[in-house]
């Protein structure tokens, strides 16, 4: 298949499943590549549309796709998500009856579902993989790819075996993906997963939408109860380092007049689900957890994330924050900073079992987090710099972009710093550069030859304190970077060169010591619900507890929002809206419509419409681009005005063989007809829209 023939193909399934008119950054350069059978490494921000990147290959293919990912609830959550979209998805796991795995397996050989999901112990038991070498397997897609490297901030053994897949299923693309992976983790997961010449795909790790700002760690709860006076009705995270904390805030929330819960590994399993379940329904507002929280959920509109502690590392805050506005709405990021945190996290790492070299990595990527929390530059900035995405423009959504600290001229102070760092020939690590700026003549410059540098002594006129500030600072800034698997030696970036040598300007914030951090309010969003939005999170409740299933599943907040935006009249208005696919069009399109206005649809202006430009001699893609809708739309048009005899032929959509196919099979089925099955019964060679036409064909002829 060619490059142009995939594209049509799976933007005709991220309209039809999905609702979507197109892709966003990198998707569909990722989803071509793995149906040419190509490895991929994705690196895509929680929210960013990581897994549309192996649903649709997996629904472009023939075959069964194998998903590995680490927790139940997360597998269930995709799962029901991709059920409610018509979507023939499940996932193996122990928590199944055995009638259930029984079902399962004879749907397997039948060739009934397209995406299975297993945890990577379920994938790796018994005879599983040699098992499962005997289907047509599409794809395999190892989400939270991360946990593979023992450079992740998670890693996980049970990750690493995951080569072994390799050997049983050579021939299998394989598509690794995560939200969290800097270079070395990225490189690490190629190498354990044996991964071949992959694509690699490194989206933007900046959260346009999720407002950062740091605090500090004093009267914290009384800055909670602020926070949260602003935020009634938005569902939000506060994570705390240990159990005890969690019980704690959560009662004292409570006190406050808000829905609160806690959440811990110390809690029963069936406590556990219990407190998700109701979070994930929007019974309770808020959750006070341990960081596991959150992982196994996919919960879209959740608003705010707190963090009471200080997480371990930037990849932990990092994927942390992302649990909040996921569906892209506006949301907000609150750390509180307190170096006791420092302290019980580095007690934490020294009495780990972990290897020395793992705990020395451990104590690096901390003593980052601290820096974070402790900067004076852009907060995005420097988690893009961390994960070597190097940029020095203010994001526009951190706490210091909002309100900027006063700065003074650094450029002398990082043009000694820099030039230090290449003559030294990025040998040095922070404190040693700090030594050789200041002159120190102490046992390791002088071993090592710092001493007979330029540069040596050039920064006399600075105290130890003075310098450790103003690197930390260049390194927030993305000028500098810590090799951590070097020893931790400082190393140039490419922006040093324009510090260099072209005098680029560089501020910094004057250091002082025990200065006192100024308290900022959190920046006010938006979101204040209309009384049509009221109506339609109610009507969305309703549905949710009718269905048993969570409310953002049926509908995203995204789109509920962009409905009571554009008060769409009628169905053919309704499915220019951005997460409405034709399944939720027919199960949810009359009760959104009469919550808008008051009335159920009634179709004939969207046909009427698409006839007229036909008898104008329009084609179906002259049509599709005057009416600003998917080609997919107009021929299911076409499909119902043939069936309806305003026109009197589709031959020129739809080959005779195609046609005859197609017929040839309806009657094994039953009204109303589903397209999956049909499509899966013809080997996945005829398209959704030609099997519709050939339908309404056969409806049209079958009356008569």
């Amino acid at each position: 298949m060619t490059n142009s023939t995939i594209s049509t193909h799976i933007h005709e399934i991220l309209n039809a499943i999905y609702g979507y008119q197109k892709f966003r950054p990198n998707q569909e350069q990722i989803i071509i590549s793995i149906i040419q059978k190509k490895d991929n490494l994705v690196i895509m921000p929680t929210g960013g549309g990581k897994s549309l990147c192996f649903q649709i290959p997996a629904l472009a293919q023939p075959g069964v796709a194998i998903v590995v990912s680490p927790l139940i609830a997360l597998m269930e959550d995709q799962v029901t998500s991709l059920q409610q979209m018509g979507v023939p998805a499940v996932a193996l796991n122990s928590a199944m009856t055995e009638y259930d795995r029984r079902q399962l397996f004879e749907n397997l050989h039948q060739q009934k579902i397209k995406i299975l999901y297993l945890s990577p112990e379920k994938l790796l038991s018994g005879n599983m993989l040699e098992y499962l070498s005997k289907f047509k397997i599409s794809m395999i897609a190892v989400d939270e790819a991360h946990c593979v490297s023992v450079w992740g901030n998670d890693f996980r053994p049970e990750y690493a075996k995951l080569s072994v897949v390799r050997r049983f299923l050579p021939q299998v693309p394989i598509i690794a993906l995560t939200a969290t992976a800097d270079k070395v983790t990225q490189e690490d997961i190629v190498k354990q997963l044996q991964l071949r010449e992959p694509n690699i795909s490194v989206s933007s790790f900046e959260r346009k939408n999720i407002k950062i700002a740091v605090q500090p760690g004093q009267k914290r709860l009384q800055r909670i109860g602020y926070f949260l006076n602003d935020k009634k009705g938005d569902s939000g995270i506060v994570y705390c380092l240990s159990r005890k904390s969690t019980e704690s805030l959560a009662a004292k929330i409570q006190q406050m007049g808000h829905e609160a819960a806690f959440y811990h590994a110390g809690m029963t399993a069936r406590d556990r689900s219990l407190i998700q379940q109701k979070f994930i329904n929007d019974e309770i507002q808020v959750i006070c957890a341990t960081i596991a929280f959150g992982m196994g959920i996919d919960k879209s509109n959740i608003r705010w994330v707190i963090h009471y502690d200080l997480p371990k590392n930037i990849e932990g805050y990092y994927q942390e924050i992302g649990r909040a506005g996921r569906d892209g709405m506006p949301s907000e990021a609150l750390l509180f900073s307190t170096y006791s945190n420092v302290s019980q996290l580095r007690k934490f790492i020294d009495e780990s079992p972990a290897e020395e070299k793992f705990k020395q990595i451990q104590h690096a990527k901390l003593d980052r987090m601290w820096q974070f929390s402790n900067a004076a530059n852009c907060r995005t900035n420097i988690i893009l710099n961390y994960f070597n995405e190097y940029r020095q423009e203010g994001c526009g959504h951190c706490d210091n972009c909002l309100y900027p600290p006063k700065t003074i001229d650094g450029t002398k102070m990082a043009q000694m710093a820099l030039s230090a760092v290449y003559r030294l020939k990025e040998q040095a690590t922070l404190e040693q550069l700090i030594a050789v700026l200041r002159g120190s003549n102490r046992q390791d410059i002088n071993q090592r030859g710092f001493t007979s540098i330029k540069t040596f002594g050039a920064g006399r006129a600075y105290s130890f304190l003075d310098w450790r500030s103003y690197l930390l600072q260049l390194l927030d800034q993305g000028l500098l970077f810590v090799d951590h698997t070097n020893g931790g030696r400082l190393k140039i970036t490419p922006l040093s060169k324009n510090v260099l040598f072209e005098k680029q300007l560089v501020k910094l914030k004057k250091f002082v010591p025990n200065e006192e951090q100024k308290t900022s309010k959190s920046p006010k969003t938006n979101t204040l619900p209309s009384s049509l939005i009221d109506k339609l999170k109610k009507w969305r409740t309703d549905i949710s507890i009718q269905k048993k299933i969570p409310a953002y599943i049926i509908i995203t907040d995204t789109t509920l929002f962009e409905i009571a935006d554009k008060k769409p009249r009628n169905l053919e208005e309704l499915s220019k809206i951005e997460g409405i696919g034709i399944r939720k069009l027919d199960t949810y399109g009359n009760g959104i419509l009469k919550t808008v206005n008051g009335k159920a649809a009634t179709k004939g202006g969207t046909y009427l419409l698409t006839y007229q430009l036909l008898q104008q001699g329009d084609s179906i893609e002259q049509i599709a681009a005057k009416r600003e809708l998917n080609t997919t739309t107009i021929y299911s048009h076409v499909a119902h005005l043939y069936e309806e005899k305003k026109i009197s032929s589709i031959k020129s959509y739809i080959s005779n063989e195609e046609l005859q196919s197609v017929i040839d099979v309806l009657p094994r089925f039953e009204e109303p007809y589903a397209l999956k099955p049909i499509y899966q019964l013809l080997d996945e060679k005829i398209v959704y829209y030609k099997i519709r036409l050939a339908i309404s064909y056969y409806k049209r002829h079958q009356r008569k």
